[in-house]
């Protein structure tokens, strides 16, 4: 999942990015609502957590104009602000929930998965490929009756794969999808990444090619 936080507090930005990286989720960092625009133009997000105080573009705007382009991604705002007139003014602006600071990172961070369930139903929930299973939402991988353990970034590339089954990944689109923007880092850290998982699924009793190498495309799961 990959979420967009826009807060213009270096600090607590800093901090929440971090614990959100922490729970498995990629972040992207903007510190104004202009940049946010074009992080949003350029990249699908699962989540927006933006502040409603920010230099260029504020919140509300942010959000109305998100609105009126037809990105309907859920948002979070969070703000110092906790009149009744405010909490109705971010909700009118196409808001999905409103936090107030200073706020407890178990209840953002509860809102944030509950945000993320909505639209999803219990029968996509668990991602299956033949004898291989994963639950995006308590991590949990397995092939057969094995459990594979997986750094998160294995995890990603995985559910990345599971989810577009046949059609080839290059790795350029893995980095795109599962790293920050500020800090990607390059292709052959994806090739790393993705020689352990294959090790991880043949441990666990897949075939060797179960992630098949598209030789000059990139890479996809193999037929079952």
């Amino acid at each position: 999942m990959r979420i967009l936080l826009v807060e213009d507090d270096r600090h607590l930005s800093a901090s929440l990015a971090e614990a959100l990286e922490a729970m498995r989720y990629t972040v992207d960092v903007a510190t104004d609502g202009e940049t946010a625009w074009q992080h949003m133009r350029l990249m699908p997000y699962d989540l927006m957590l933006m502040d409603v105080t920010l230099p260029c573009l504020d919140g509300l705007a942010l959000c109305q104009r998100m609105r009126s382009h037809s990105i309907h991604a859920p948002v979070l705002m969070l703000t110092a602000r906790d009149t009744r007139q405010d909490k109705i003014a971010g909700l009118d602006a196409g808001a999905d929930a409103y936090m107030v600071k200073p706020f407890d990172l178990a209840e953002l961070t509860a809102q944030i998965r509950a945000l993320l369930r909505r639209g999803q139903t219990s029968a996509t929930t668990t991602l299956t490929w033949g004898a291989l299973r994963l639950n995006p939402n308590t991590y949990e991988v397995t092939y057969g009756d094995t459990p594979l353990r997986l750094t998160p970034k294995e995890f990603a590339i995985l559910n990345l794969l599971m989810r577009h089954g046949r059609r080839v990944l290059s790795r350029y689109f893995m980095l795109e999808s599962i790293w920050p923007m500020d800090d990607p880092p390059g292709e052959e850290t994806v090739k790393a990444h993705l020689k352990s998982l294959r090790k991880k699924l043949h441990k666990a009793g897949a075939p060797r090619n179960f992630v098949e190498t598209v030789h000059g495309l990139g890479y996809r799961l193999m037929e079952v």
